[in-house]
């Protein structure tokens, strides 16, 4: 067990911000789709530009290439959705989580303001976008949590129109699982289309004949489908570029090392994860150690490969002096997922300055957050909470500037303004101001 101290724990959390790792799996599948060894980024540019320019025909090609079928409609119909059913206990979970996550984003302002005063009226207008792309993994497993984590946010703040891509994914006979129909069912999603990776955000994007263009894409994917976004940001807004999944775990000498095993292996399941433990006790990280070993040999195929892997590959074991440096250690991190397992949590949530979600005490853990705890689960990775934020209702929404400045104040401050404009170089603004001036 190799555990990091003081200068060496905060270089190695030290977040190195570069292109994305690609796995050498990705480019031999390339190779063996393409007759080449094409770059992630090559192959979704080829992509791209092919929906662009053929539309639903280069979709069905796409998908029948990459995932192993052609679908006969790319739409999923009004009465699939209707007609599909899951066991009584999933329906009423659905249910659950649908109704907790708009309680909480009901508690997010979602109007905008006008303030009057002597001097006119000054405020903003907020208004929901037209049309929202939601893209929502199903190749290796149907995350009905993640349309509910995004589309609900979305329509809380108003947007009319919600479109979902989905893979059917291989040997599935090009059926969205059941799950994620009820899900939007039971949320109100307007359209549902049989698509996934590069290709469903092109279409997107681009917009087809059978699939509407969209202002904005959310909701998070593989490796292609982060490319994708990240080259059609401009043509349509994006909400974030989520990586891999990260956790980590703050905890004291009084934490449960079961409890802290278990967090850790949670996240370690997904494909890529990092998972980081932070400690000030050295008798807990040795214990944590230990509960791994016996929790991980536990779990089913192919789970317990994907968080070996995890954990072999790129956990981090921290030992701290205090729980202040520990403190700053996870905020030099800006972990997605921040979990306080300590004795008093509730005191140190005043020092997180940078983090995706913390969760608060051994009740809290972060698999219930990626379920039904209210916030939505899609949030900054790769250290990216230092600047941005989990999924919200303003990432569905415009705010438009409102400036009504009256006469009387134009007379007080447009001088000031005709000065700044000449300090420019910019004659016309000056005179813009200067002609209501004389007025």
């Amino acid at each position: 067990m190799n555990i990091l101290k003081g200068e060496a724990a905060k270089q190695a959390l030290t977040r190195k911000f570069s292109e994305i790792p690609v796995p050498e799996s990705v480019l031999v599948r390339n190779e063996k789709l393409f007759g080449e060894r094409l770059s992630p980024e090559q192959v979704v540019s080829r992509i791209l530009d092919d929906v662009k320019a053929r539309g639903d025909e280069a979709l069905l090609d796409w998908t029948e290439r990459l995932d192993g079928h052609r679908p006969a409609e790319l739409e999923v119909s009004a009465a699939e959705i209707q007609a599909a059913a899951v066991a009584p206990e999933l329906h009423a979970a659905i249910e659950l989580a649908i109704a907790r996550v708009r309680a909480f984003y009901m508690q997010q302002p979602a109007h905008g303001f006008l303030s009057h005063d002597e001097g006119g009226a000054l405020g903003q207008l907020v208004r929901p976008l037209g049309r929202v792309g939601l893209y929502v993994p199903g190749g290796l497993a149907p995350l009905v949590s993640t349309l509910i984590h995004t589309a609900v946010p979305a329509q809380v703040a108003g947007v009319p129109e919600l479109i979902v891509c989905s893979p059917a994914g291989k040997g599935k006979g090009g059926q969205i699982h059941p799950a994620i129909l009820v899900a939007a069912r039971l949320i109100g999603v307007n359209r549902v289309f049989r698509l996934g990776g590069a290709q469903a955000i092109a279409a997107l994007a681009y917009g087809t004949a059978s699939v509407p263009g969209v202002d904005k894409i959310a909701g998070p994917g593989n490796l292609f489908v982060v490319i994708a976004k990240r080259m059609v940001f401009g043509q349509v807004g994006i909400e974030s570029l989520p990586g891999p999944t990260e956790t980590l775990v703050l905890a004291d000498d009084s934490a449960d090392a079961r409890y802290v095993a278990a967090d850790l292996l949670a996240q370690s399941e997904h494909l890529g994860a990092e998972p980081v433990l932070v400690s000030t006790s050295r008798e807990l990280l040795v214990s944590v150690q230990a509960e791994l070993n016996g929790q991980l040999e536990a779990l089913p195929e192919p789970n317990r490969s994907w968080a070996h892997d995890s954990i072999t590959a790129r956990m981090k074991i921290v030992l701290a002096e205090t729980l202040e440096e520990a403190l700053e250690l996870s905020n030099i991190y800006a972990p997605e997922h921040l979990c306080l397992l300590t004795r008093d949590p509730w005191a140190l949530l005043g020092g997180v300055k940078r983090a995706g979600g913390v969760f608060v005490g051994e009740s809290s853990m972060e698999a219930l957050g990626d379920y039904l705890a209210g916030p939505s689960h899609v949030m900054p990775t790769g250290g990216t909470a230092r600047f941005m934020s989990p999924v919200n209702v303003r990432d569905f929404q415009n705010i438009i500037s409102v400036i009504g400045v009256n006469h009387a104040t134009l007379q007080q401050v447009g001088p000031a303004a005709a000065l700044l404009a000449r300090t420019e170089g910019l004659e016309a603004h000056a005179r813009a101001i200067e002609s209501r001036l004389k007025g």
